[in-house]
């Protein structure tokens, strides 16, 4: 089976600002070594979980330390309430089909 790097960030809002927030989450440019990214938001708009695939944990440390992702997170800052992050190591789980 495949092994998969992911960065996951969930961040708590201030209430109302998710279309703000949104706006400043956007990287200016795809960074490098990531695969995929998918965003998943709380039903309030108060809580967004973003979710990252990465070539390996080198290429996600190597945009986490990088100028643009320091001017995103400052674009970021105000709309945050809590933040909590990590980096995982994983696989996809094979589901089995009942007939």
């Amino acid at each position: 089976m495949e092994e998969h790097f992911v960065w996951v960030t969930t961040r708590h809002l201030r209430p109302g600002t998710l279309e703000g927030f949104e706006r400043a989450w956007q990287p200016a440019t795809p960074p490098e070594g990531m695969r995929r990214a998918f965003a998943y938001w709380s039903e309030d708009g108060r809580e967004i979980t973003g979710v990252s695939f990465w070539d390996s944990k080198d290429a996600c440390d190597s945009w986490r330390a990088s100028d643009p992702e320091a001017q995103r997170r400052a674009a970021m800052a105000p709309y945050v309430l809590e933040e909590r992050e990590g980096f995982y190591r994983g696989r996809e789980l094979a589901i089995p089909h009942h007939s």
